[in-house]
């Protein structure tokens, strides 16, 4: 199991939001943490570390008044850790050039790829043959609901008709490198981790998957660990000193960063 950390990036400023409170409307989101860093001094921390893999997500739309201030903080950390970071949100085959040109090891996709509640298999040949299967993540994030964890997507604000399970993991395989998986009803709240998708996450073998979402102790990353089988990578985020949680960065970076 590996460290992969996060910069996110809402109204041109590094945050930590809860996840289910984000909303275009009024670029609103409940924040735990605004940071007074801009996105490169994170960036430069995690290169310092020696960490690869972690993403930069930026939560508001290109709509938005604040997405070019977002998209600055975006591209100085790319500059800052050229190589060394995933990139996402709102990207499409027409976007994903210039962000890996300009540093992102990886593009990172959801709303792209799901559209009205289904999977838009062009848009996935579209992006994956755009910008490489091995540049590519796909973003899975999604709730729990009676039918099981389905995926969301626009910012987390839609639920779609599609089931987080491996069979899902199986079928999008050939098009992605990897997969990124934010358990949306946890996330941000320092609640713990959502089991039982991790135990179901665990039983995949054929793509590295990231586990984000509730951890917020250093037993929550024994429990991930355990239940994982020790193949899922994590993220934390408001729960690191970082953010202005009580978990060390350092001494996580250090027993979890890539070997």
């Amino acid at each position: 199991m590996e460290f992969r950390p996060c910069i996110d990036i809402h109204n041109g400023k590094v945050k930590q939001i809860v996840g289910s409170s984000l909303t275009d409307k009024n670029d609103h989101a409940t924040e735990n943490f605004v940071a007074e860093r801009n996105a490169g001094f994170y960036a430069c921390l995690y290169k310092e570390y020696g960490l690869k893999g972690g993403h930069i997500i930026l939560l508001n739309p290109k709509e938005s008044s604040y997405y070019e201030a977002t998209k600055i903080q975006a591209l100085e950390a790319l500059k800052a850790y050229p190589g060394g970071m995933q990139l996402g949100g709102g990207i499409t085959p027409e976007t994903a050039g210039e962000f890996l040109e300009a540093g992102a090891s990886h593009v990172i996709v959801t709303s792209y790829v799901f559209k009205d509640g289904c999977i838009n298999y062009d848009n996935l040949k579209k992006i994956s043959k755009a910008v490489g299967s091995d540049r590519l993540v796909l973003d899975l994030s999604c709730r729990k609901t009676e039918d099981g964890y389905k995926v969301v997507t626009d910012r987390w604000q839609k639920i779609s008709n599609e089931t987080v399970d491996l069979n899902l993991l199986k079928n999008l395989s050939e098009y992605c490198d990897e997969y990124l998986i934010h358990a949306v009803d946890v996330e941000g709240k320092n609640s713990g981790i959502e089991t039982e998708l991790v135990k179901m996450l665990s039983e995949y073998t054929d793509k590295t998957v990231t586990y984000a979402g509730g951890v917020h102790s250093y037993e929550d990353m024994e429990i991930l660990d355990k239940y994982g089988n020790s193949k899922i990578n994590m993220t934390i985020g408001s729960a690191l000193d970082l953010f202005g949680g009580s978990l060390s960065f350092e001494k996580i970076a250090i027993k979890y960063g890539q070997k």
